[in-house]
């Protein structure tokens, strides 16, 4: 049995304010679960954050109050909260006064965000965040499964489907075809639950896929290995949906800012066979030459095209095109 546990990152509207759409999927066997679980919990208490969420854009964006404190990387943590807090409570105060709502509602949201946080430097929490990503680097039995979607090359209206819906097809189908592959190398039938992180709107277009993808099939494969309807789950309540969350991030980070570090990381938990890797996908012009595209595209010739919803290509016909 394997949890697939699934987040997003960017948003699928058009054009929304990302260039891109990421669905990332994070499946780990059940025994291994534990030992993931508390090696992930260690990292964290010994980077000063037990407990902490792994939310990991939140963690790497800069806190501008932080370089406003004199010798803030040489003062303890409670005097780094303390002055951090400050700083905030005193910029909250002047947007209060100056009837700014949108503002003041937006920095108080990024606050509540990061105050987990606010106790390590800039330097600290990449730290934290590329420890993660390298013990994640290091799980032989972890599965990355990914949909990247460019925005500028989708049209969502000649599929009938959304761009998040369509990535959480090629997210399922592709897991679907690992626990396949799976069951007829063990010779005994493996099965995979997804945990999604929660979402009301997404829970329930989700929920109604998978129950379609159950009774017909997704467009590239019949649904026999995953069973159940997706799990949604708080994300501040299990680290293994934040895992999720750090791997989508580091996919669309890669390919919008060209940040590698996280990326090269969680990329080795791709599945892969002959060279060639499976279970991600950059959805994008076909002139990409990023990691994902070379390594996902076979040496032979590719000609793809929507046709019908379906994407496919001269060469293979497999979901991961």
């Amino acid at each position: 049995m394997h949890l697939c546990y699934i987040d997003e990152s960017g948003t699928s509207s058009v054009p929304g304010n990302s260039s891109h759409f990421v669905l990332a999927g994070l499946a780990i066997p059940i025994d291994k679960w534990k030992y993931a679980d508390s090696q992930i919990q260690g990292i964290q208490v010994a980077h000063r954050l037990p407990n902490a969420e792994l939310h990991t854009a939140w963690i790497l964006r800069p806190y501008l109050e932080q370089t406003r404190i004199s010798n803030f990387d040489q003062l303890s943590d409670a005097d780094r909260r303390i002055a951090v807090q400050r700083e905030r409570n005193t910029h909250l105060l002047k947007l209060q006064r100056s009837k700014n709502t949108k503002a003041y509602k937006q920095a108080k949201k990024n606050y509540e965000k990061t105050d987990a946080y606010i106790h390590l430097t800039s330097d600290e929490r990449r730290t934290f965040v590329l420890a993660v990503a390298d013990e994640v680097s290091k799980w032989d039995f972890a599965r990355l499964f990914c949909e990247c979607v460019d925005k500028l090359y989708i049209d969502p209206s000649k599929t009938g489907r959304s761009i998040d819906e369509q990535a959480f097809e090629q997210v399922v189908s592709r897991y679907e075809r690992y626990l396949a592959a799976r069951s007829k190398k063990t010779e005994m039938q493996e099965y995979g639950l997804i945990v999604h992180d929660n979402n009301e709107t997404v829970a329930k277009r989700h929920t109604e896929m998978m129950r379609h993808f159950h009774a017909q099939g997704t467009l590239w494969t019949r649904i026999t290995n995953i069973i159940e309807t997706p799990l949604f789950v708080d994300s501040q309540l299990t680290n293994m949906v934040q895992l999720a969350d750090l791997c989508s991030y580091a996919v669309r980070r890669y390919v919008e800012n060209n940040e590698v570090d996280i990326f090269e990381k969680i990329y080795k938990r791709a599945d892969r066979s002959l060279g060639r890797v499976h279970s991600v996908r950059h959805y994008t012009n076909l002139a990409c030459k990023c990691t994902m595209c070379i390594k996902h595209r076979k040496k032979s010739t590719i000609n793809r095209s929507w046709q019908n919803g379906k994407h496919t290509r001269k060469t293979d016909k497999s979901p991961t095109n």
